[in-house]
């Protein structure tokens, strides 16, 4: 999965806090406040993260609402599955990835263990 780009990444941010179907106009304002967007490049990247499969697009009135098809949480973790993927020893990487973990970060990798391993077998 290749990772998103700059202008995909701030549309994405901003549907995934928001947590509602949000219109282009909304986007646009919001990245206003920081930087200078054109409303159509935002229409075209939402477009185009729609034929990717991210967002989800639904007529609202004259206006497309768009919501993410996936979380934030689920986003991360196609990233992490694809850098350990690049590995030609994964169990290595993941030995070193876990090693550069915080003690919060090793509990909660330690609970998802669990809840997995309890998990019916496929």
């Amino acid at each position: 999965m290749r990772r998103l780009g700059e202008l995909e990444a701030e549309i994405m941010d901003r549907l995934w806090a928001w947590r509602r179907p949000t219109t282009v106009r909304e986007i646009v304002d919001d990245i206003n406040v920081q930087r200078p967007v054109a409303y159509t490049t935002v229409m075209t990247v939402a477009g185009i993260l729609y034929n990717k499969g991210w967002l989800l697009r639904a007529k609202e009135g004259r206006a497309w609402v768009y919501s993410p098809v996936r979380s934030r949480e689920e986003y991360t973790a196609a990233l992490m599955e694809d850098a350990l993927g690049t590995s030609d020893d994964r169990p290595a990487a993941l030995a070193h990835f876990v090693r550069q973990m915080g003690p919060e970060e090793v509990n909660a990798l330690r609970k998802a263990l669990r809840a997995a391993g309890k998990r019916p077998q496929a």
